[in-house]
């Protein structure tokens, strides 16, 4: 398997919640590396920006309403295989349908307030990671 990058999102009600912590060290005990990480409270206009390929969606604006509420900490994760394990150890989008054991199961609230973010494929990563971070900034 090929080394990867993806993108994560610990979102504001488990920043608020002083979640912040335990999900970095599981991600860190799964193996990720983390080669980039901002605290960032994004603005409205950022938050559609970002969540763009939902703007059709019904939730879209109770969505990027929710990315506002708070601080958010977004990280650039590195390890073999990264989008598709991020997305197993994150858990399914609903937390009631979420594996035991996983991120959304264990902390998420709904499927709107579930935690954490992740990319789903290498193009979004790419896209996620540019969204929120320059060269200089990937360590």
């Amino acid at each position: 398997m090929a080394i990867e990058r993806t993108l994560t999102i610990i979102k504001p009600d488990a920043v608020a919640g002083k979640l912040t912590g335990r999900i970095v060290e599981r991600l860190e005990r799964e193996n990720f590396r983390i080669i980039a990480a901002k605290l960032v409270h994004l603005t409205q206009s950022q938050a559609e920006g970002f969540y763009a390929v939902h703007r059709e969606r019904p939730f879209f604006s109770s969505l990027t309403k929710y990315m506002t509420e708070g601080p958010v900490l977004v990280m650039v994760l590195e390890a073999e295989d990264a989008i598709r394990r991020l997305r197993t150890v994150m858990g399914a989008t609903d937390p009631a349908q979420a594996a035991e054991g996983t991120i959304r199961k264990q902390y998420g609230r709904s499927i709107e307030r579930n935690v954490v973010h992740g990319s789903d494929a290498p193009e979004t990563a790419r896209f996620e990671i540019g969204y929120f971070f320059n060269a200089l900034e990937i360590a």
